[in-house]
């Protein structure tokens, strides 16, 4: 028997909150610059409560083929991925119109 979610209350194989939750999300992506002059491309606006943020990390450091982290509610990956963010964003579920890139 399966797991059912506290929040819609439909097996956890059928859940919607996370794709209703990225909908709302307002998602910065922008560009930091840290030790030795390398770059860090942040994502901030990600609810960490309601969307899975150790899977979204992971799937993009896959994607960018980078390393990274998340921390304080931001995801930092390794070098400037600013251009190709919005579509990758897109791809995993964010609407376009919610993602701005500084």
């Amino acid at each position: 028997m399966s797991e059912i979610c506290s929040i819609c209350g439909l097996p956890k194989e059928l859940c919607v909150c996370e794709s209703i939750a990225k909908e709302s999300q307002k998602i910065i992506v922008m560009i930091e610059k840290k030790k030795f002059n390398k770059y860090y491309t942040v994502i901030k606006g990600i609810d960490i409560k309601q969307i899975d943020i150790k899977e979204i990390t992971k799937k993009l450091k896959s994607k960018f083929a980078c390393g990274g982290t998340f921390k304080d509610g931001k995801v930092e990956l390794q070098g400037d991925h600013k251009s190709n963010m919005r579509e990758a964003l897109v791809m995993l579920g964010f609407p376009p119109e919610k993602i701005e890139v500084k």
